[in-house]
């Protein structure tokens, strides 16, 4: 199955990629997409995901054509 991956603001710019497709086996979770999309790379403590827009735990399931993000926490001031 192929999913969609956005990464924003800091992943973005240390990882050097923003949007991206990759495939997975069927039955993959939002860990195994971003295993995939950043070749293996361990992931920050604080980055959040998102499944077509609603946060997400990272194990959870993805489906084909799911759209997930990545992204730091948002602050403000």
């Amino acid at each position: 199955m192929w999913v969609n991956v956005k990464f924003f603001a800091s992943l973005r710019e240390r990882l050097n990629r923003g949007d991206t497709r990759v495939e997975l086996p069927e039955g993959g979770s939002v860990e195994d997409v971003w295993l995939a999309a950043t070749d293996g790379r361990e992931k920050p403590s604080n980055v959040l995901a998102a499944v077509n827009m609603e946060y997400v735990d990272f194990s959870a399931p993805v489906s084909e054509g799911d759209e997930v993000a990545f992204f730091p926490p948002v602050t403000g001031g």
